[in-house]
């Protein structure tokens, strides 16, 4: 949600370490992620379908986003990518198996 009224609200009065850095790029993912639920829920929400045409298209650039923040996170910090691709492995093993086998 934005913070209107304060220009500066965002401003970081000095360099971030690395680790400050991976936790910054976190919550910027997390801001594109309620970015894309928002518009989401206003297209959901609208009658008119030109506007649920562009809302959409804005979500999809947002997910863009996420993308892009997430190779920088990987790029700054490898065993966030590792953990990431952990998970994707499991996921797509429970799938090869239909789910029928209980996670580990």
């Amino acid at each position: 949600m934005a913070l209107l009224g304060n220009p500066f609200v965002a401003n970081v009065p000095r360099k971030m370490s690395s680790e400050e850095l991976e936790q910054a790029l976190r919550v910027d993912i997390a801001g594109e992620l309620e970015a894309i639920i928002g518009y989401e829920a206003h297209s959901m929400a609208a009658n008119d379908e030109k506007v649920k045409k562009v809302l959409n298209h804005i979500a999809d650039e947002e997910r863009s986003h996420v993308g892009e923040l997430q190779q920088l996170l990987y790029m700054l910090c490898p065993k966030e990518a590792e953990y990431t691709e952990k998970g994707r492995q499991k996921i797509q093993q429970q799938q090869a198996q239909n789910f029928q086998t209980p996670m580990q």
